[in-house]
C-alpha cells in the first residue's frame, strides 16, 4: 500500500511558480523524498497553505495523507513556516522542505516533525 503524501506550497510563490522543483523531487524520489526510496508513494494533495488551512488539513486527513512536505519556498519565504508545520504535525508527519537540502543557503534548517499523538 502506497504512503500518501501531500505538499503545501507558499501561497505567494505558487502565483508565479510551476512547482517543477517540488514535483521533480517527488517523482525522482530525490532530496526530501529520498527517505521513501524503498517505499511506494502517492501524491494525493498539492496546494498552497493560504486560505482555510484547517479545512485543507481535514481534507488531506480524509484522503489518508500520512506525511505533509512543506515546500522549500515556504521555508524561505513564509513567516508562518513554523506555525504551519506545528499545525500539520497535529495530524501528519511533517517534512519541512521538498527539494534542495535540509539546510537552506541562508542556514535555515528544515523542520522535521513526527505526528503529535
Amino acid at each position: 500500500m502506497a504512503k500518501k503524501i501531500a505538499v503545501l506550497v507558499n501561497e505567494d510563490t505558487m502565483q508565479r511558480c510551476s512547482c517543477g522543483g517540488c514535483l521533480k523531487a517527488f517523482m525522482g524520489k530525490k532530496d526530501s523524498f529520498e527517505r521513501y526510496a524503498d517505499e511506494e508513494i502517492e501524491l494525493v494533495g498539492f496546494t498552497h497553505a493560504g486560505g482555510d488551512l484547517d479545512k485543507k488539513i481535514a481534507s488531506l486527513e480524509k484522503n489518508g495523507v500520512t506525511t505533509v512536505h512543506l515546500s522549500t519556498c515556504m521555508r524561505g519565504k513564509n513567516d508562518q513556516y513554523e506555525d504551519i508545520a506545528a499545525r500539520c504535525a497535529e495530524k501528519f508527519d511533517v517534512v519541512g522542505y521538498t527539494h534542495g537540502g535540509p539546510v537552506s543557503k541562508d542556514g535555515k534548517e528544515a523542520i522535521i516533525l513526527d505526528k503529535q499523538v
